[in-house]
């Protein structure tokens, strides 16, 4: 929370604690219901949503940015590097 505290918005101890409770909340609620999610997003949403909640210029949306592209991004990528992989090692064995 830490590193995520400083680089998405400056968090006091209070509210790093508030963001890993909503982290762990909605780990809980997506668990329920089977729901297969990332626990450093969870933790970045909950950091997000506090720096919101102390006003939209505290949050470094520069920094938030980059991660939502990351995000939106590791699935397309690993899915095609794990087709070429799959070509390369089938085409070796």
């Amino acid at each position: 929370v830490k590193t995520m505290g400083q680089k998405i918005t400056k968090l006091k101890p209070f509210e790093g604690f508030s963001a890993e409770t909503a982290g762990a909340l909605t780990l809980f609620a997506a668990t329920h219901f089977g729901i297969p999610v990332s626990t450093t997003h969870t933790i970045t949403g909950g950091i997000i949503g506090v720096g919101v909640h102390k006003g939209l210029s505290t949050v470094r949306w520069g920094v938030t940015t980059k991660i939502f592209w990351a995000w939106i991004l590791t699935i397309p990528v690993s899915a095609l590097i794990g087709a070429i992989m799959y070509i390369i090692f089938n085409s070796v064995i």
